[in-house]
């Protein structure tokens, strides 16, 4: 068979795609489970989207199937063994402050605005049409090829649980929902409390008693926000001459006013995802630092120094468990919930990122035994494994030769400490759609997907699923 001109062949459609992709666009597919029934367990709006994907392959004559209303695939080829394409279509909340409508997918300045454009809804898109053109041109396949569709990607994968205790592993596959060239490594991702119990000691000597302390609502994001609640038996003009200083010497700013005889503090800090929290600034952590210089009541004054162990240090150091490996490199900890009432305790919410090589159990049980001398628990633990397919493996080197053909540029491995639908396969990477050198607007007020970054996609979509599944012979 004469070479095939992929991009040629996207250009062909490339009215249709945009066409289709502003269908699903428009569908506003958050979780929704105030509203949920048998029907839409996740809420209307995600099954609509779901629907809309499983009727355009049905339109396009392609084998679909409806998984329980929370995932469904869409199938072309035969044979034994089976490439998954595994993409989602749930989407998070718009949020405030866009300047088109975040359900429009308005074509402008040669982009496509809409929350889900780039996470993940363009890029599933790019792979369906990477299927639609290797189907309508008739090309012979040796295998399966499916498009597994999630509907539960941005909170609790209830899709991918579901659709894999009914449904066959693919063999291979990838998943469209992340960046270019290929992130071939994905380390552990573990959540766990530390837990402080309430001691409800009345420590009349202190500087300051702490009533309260909040900062964070996620695991997995650095806290932009916190707020501490207290009684200054000090000199009051002197924490709030140091706190006006903090702020200076930090780059932060903060409030501070006094309500029914309370001193109330707030600090705003700089957000960031959890996977790295070097790349923020904790205001949970900055306040609990601050703090941290004052003459404290005893509970209060356990629960900062406790918090007071990660400032700065966001490697395991202070559980004795720092690690890194050559694939997926070190291990890191985010503190991304912050709880402290004087009655009830205290909570502090830990997100450890874990490279692929980290003996989890045995760091665990350090974790746990550092707890333990501290006079603190250990909760609340999930654990999700990581994931990781060798360099040389025929997976990775057929997605590389086809990312280097239809870019001209060397196809990288990366490591990220995220999370994506490839780590639901057994033998699974992360391709795409993001670019090299793209600001990464996902989850942003003005999400958008370059059409140019769509249009390569799918050419290379196209080809990678041909060279996954096509006949050798007729290459």
């Amino acid at each position: 068979m004469a070479d095939i001109k992929w991009m040629d062949e996207v250009l062909k459609r490339k009215d249709d795609l945009i066409q289709d992709l502003q269908g699903i666009l428009k569908i506003r597919s958050v979780l929704d489970e105030e509203h949920a029934t048998d029907e839409a367990p996740l809420g209307r709006g995600v099954k609509d989207a779901l629907q809309y994907m499983l009727d355009l392959g049905d339109k396009d004559g392609f084998t679909t199937k409806n998984a329980g209303n929370l995932a469904g695939h869409i199938e072309m080829g035969s044979g034994k063994e089976i490439v998954g394409i595994l993409g989602h279509v749930d989407v998070v909340p718009e949020g405030d402050g866009w300047t088109v409508d975040p359900y429009s997918g308005i074509v402008k300045d040669g982009k496509i605005y809409a929350r889900g454009s780039s996470d993940d809804k363009g890029p599933t898109m790019a792979a369906y049409y990477g299927m639609k053109i290797v189907k309508e041109l008739g090309l012979p396949l040796e295998k399966k090829v499916r498009l597994i569709v999630g509907t539960d990607e941005e909170s609790d994968w209830r899709c991918m649980d579901y659709y894999f205790a009914h449904e066959e592993m693919p063999a291979i596959g990838f998943s469209p929902d992340a960046d270019f060239p290929i992130i071939y490594a994905e380390k552990g991702i573990s959540d766990f409390d530390i837990i402080q119990e309430p001691q409800m000691k009345e420590d009349t000597q202190a500087f300051a008693e702490i009533l309260s302390f909040e900062s964070g609502r996620r695991y997995n994001m650095v806290p932009d926000y916190a707020e501490a609640h207290l009684t200054i038996r000090g000199e009051q003009a002197e924490l709030l001459q140091k706190f006006q200083d903090y702020q200076k010497e930090t780059g932060l700013s903060g409030k501070d006013f006094v309500d029914g005889g309370i001193l109330i503090l707030k600090l705003e800090g700089i957000s960031a995802h959890g996977a790295e929290p070097r790349n923020g600034k904790s205001a949970g952590l900055y306040l609990a630092n601050f703090l941290s210089r004052f003459g404290l009541d005893s509970q209060g004054a356990k629960f900062i120094g406790t918090l007071n162990q990660f400032f700065d240090k966001s490697r395991g150091e202070n559980f004795g468990i720092q690690y890194e490996d050559d694939i997926s490199g070190d291990l890191t900890i985010n503190v991304g919930i912050m709880n402290y009432h004087r009655e009830k305790g205290g909570r502090i919410g830990l997100n450890m990122r874990y490279p692929v090589t980290f003996d989890i159990e045995a760091g665990k049980t350090k974790i746990e035994s550092k707890l333990k001398e501290d006079g603190l628990l250990f909760g609340n633990f999930s654990d999700s494994k990581p994931h990781h397919v060798d360099k040389n493996d025929p997976l990775i080197k057929t997605l590389q030769k086809v990312y280097e053909e239809q870019t001209g540029e060397k196809a990288e491995l990366l490591a990220i400490g995220g999370g994506t639908y490839a780590r639901a396969l057994d033998k699974g990477v992360a391709f795409g759609a993001l670019f090299p050198g793209r600001e990464d607007v996902m989850h942003q007020k003005n999400e958008y997907m370059y059409v140019e970054d769509l249009l390569k996609a799918t050419a290379i979509y196209a080809q990678a699923i041909y060279e996954l599944a096509g006949k050798q012979q007729q290459k």
